[in-house]
């Protein structure tokens, strides 16, 4: 292999420059951490005056074979970490605190804020989380408050600005029933979050029905939530086997949905019908249950009807279920009304066990970790066809896994995969494996 051309960070960015490239123009060279200390307070104060969005600066080791050395994690190089400025404040006022409800009936604090500019972005709702974070801050409507938006991240009250009149106004309750549908609300021992305790509450459908009908769950194109809304609202849909009864003629009097898109939902709403028991469980939103969870509990119990039937002890033994996920799933399948939804997803024609694609499968026992940028497909993709080939993705090496996949940037996980002895693969051999090389 012929030698670099440079040995340091700072002379590749030089190099760059003399070549044309564009290179930042407030990019230094620090010979000590005191000098990276005050180079970046020294940006953060420049900040306001730059002619971009900045959110902070990345500090890196300069010496490339320092930076060999350190290598990556499967998410980071370990010779570099970012600065973070100050998330952006600004002052504003709370003209209402409201409620919304979530899909597992979580009752959500939010303020409806007179509008206001962070980062570029007019702000006009902010969270406040629950109703100990309401206490603690002591806001109430009508109150002066600084909001911060910190990067991609929902906006939140930060404090209460003081004023005469903060004590004159009430504070804030919590709602004792559901703001939706009117049903208790409680707040279960042990947690800060209350709760609608009604599973049909039309709120708790909405987000639901989106959940299951969401590209990593059932994949049902074109079930927006525009379309959600109308369905529960006319009282179409009541709960997720009601999509399975929807008609071309029934959607095509909805609201902007003529007769082809009519066509295309019920299309998509039947194609979801095989996704396989893994999808389903993730579809069904249990508590705790994620992707990965939903593939152990798929694998193991193979088909519907031994979940139904499993208590916590039973799934606890499960290897990768805690005792937390399987107190959720065992408390799901026992509650009568869920029983009767898988029911009527059943007898609708939605498959009760894991799917298995035909054709060949090659990969058919073999366990697999992935790690790294693949160049060819998303991590997503090579997870699904890993899967249609017979092989198992899961999330971390261990002395049973049969490879792990390397792209670019692979971390820890390669580094676990040398130390326990087990194959590695390149980009290119995983695609020859899987016959697309």
């Amino acid at each position: 292999a012929e030698p670099d051309p440079f040995t340091t960070h700072w002379d590749a960015l030089q190099r760059f420059r003399a070549a044309g490239l564009p290179v930042n123009a407030r990019v230094r060279h620090c010979p000590t951490l005191e000098d990276a200390i005050a180079t970046c307070q020294a940006l953060e104060a420049e900040r306001e005056g730059l002619d971009y969005e900045a959110d902070g600066v990345v500090l890196k080791v300069n010496t490339l074979e320092q930076q060999r050395l350190l290598g990556f994690t499967s998410h980071h190089p370990r010779w570099a970490i970012a600065y973070k400025f100050r998330a952006r404040q600004a002052r504003t006022r709370i003209k209402r605190i409201l409620v919304n409800v979530g899909r597992t009936g979580a009752l959500t604090p939010a303020a409806e804020l007179t509008p206001v500019e962070i980062a570029g972005a007019t702000i006009s709702r902010a969270s406040l989380h629950n109703a100990d974070e309401i206490a603690r801050l002591d806001v109430r409507e009508g109150d002066p408050v600084l909001v911060e938006r910190a990067g991609d991240v929902i906006p939140h009250v930060v404090e209460v600005v003081p004023e005469p009149e903060h004590d004159s106004r009430p504070r804030f309750v919590m709602p004792e029933r559901c703001p939706v549908c009117g049903s208790q609300a409680h707040r279960p021992e042990g947690e800060v979050v209350w709760r609608c305790v009604n599973s049909a509450c039309p709120a708790q459908v909405k987000e639901r029905l989106l959940h299951y009908g969401s590209r990593r769950a059932m994949d049902i194109e074109h079930l927006g939530e525009a379309v959600v809304n109308q369905l529960v609202e006319k009282g179409l849909v009541k709960d997720l086997a009601d999509l399975y009864h929807l008609t071309v003629p029934t959607l095509a009097e909805l609201e902007r949905l003529a007769e082809k898109s009519a066509t295309n939902l019920v299309s998509a709403i039947q194609q979801s019908k095989d996704r396989g028991l893994a999808r389903l469980l993730f579809g069904l939103g249990i508590r705790y249950v994620g992707e990965h969870v939903a593939e152990i509990l798929a694998a193991h119990a193979g088909g519907m009807e031994r979940l139904l039937r499993a208590s916590t002890e039973e799934l606890a033994e499960i290897h990768g279920i805690g005792p937390r996920i399987a107190a959720s799933a065992a408390h799901f399948f026992a509650q009568e009304e869920n029983v009767r939804v898988v029911e009527r997803l059943k007898a609708a024609g939605v498959k009760m066990e894991e799917a298995v694609a035909a054709g060949p499968k090659p990969l058919l026992g073999k366990t697999f970790v992935l790690t790294g940028i693949l160049s060819s497909m998303s991590r997503d993709s090579a997870r699904d066809l890993i899967t249609r080939l017979g092989g198992r993705v899961t999330s971390a090496v261990s002395k049973k896994t049969d490879y792990v996949v390397a792209g670019r940037e692979a971390g820890s996980k390669l580094e676990d995969a040398r130390r326990l002895g087990v194959a590695t693969l390149d980009e290119a051999a995983f695609l020859a494996l899987v016959g697309k090389g």
